[in-house]
């Protein structure tokens, strides 16, 4: 983790832009009076469209069938967060 100073940074700009590029775990700090203001740290990869969508549909396909009674069907979204983290114990 790389520390600069606001002014230093906007020197620095496209160089630092550069060393988070090509090190995607590196984190620049950037900070105004010895206080950390900002972080500059490589972008996160855009999600494949509709990978939201196929998540929760195989989830659907996983949850218990519901029996042919009378009552509510199977909420799928209380089971999002299982899904998501795994169960709790």
């Amino acid at each position: 983790m790389t520390r600069v100073s606001i002014s230093e940074a906007r020197r620095r700009l496209p160089e630092l832009v550069r060393q988070v590029k090509q090190d995607r775990g590196s984190v620049v700090q950037i900070t105004v009076r010895d206080e950390v203001v900002a972080e500059l740290r490589a972008a996160l990869p855009e999600p494949e469209p509709g990978a939201a969508a196929r998540a929760l549909l195989e989830l659907a396909r996983k949850l218990p069938r519901p029996r042919r009674r009378r009552g509510r069907p199977t909420d799928v979204s209380a089971h999002v967060n299982e899904y998501l983290y795994g169960r709790r114990r």
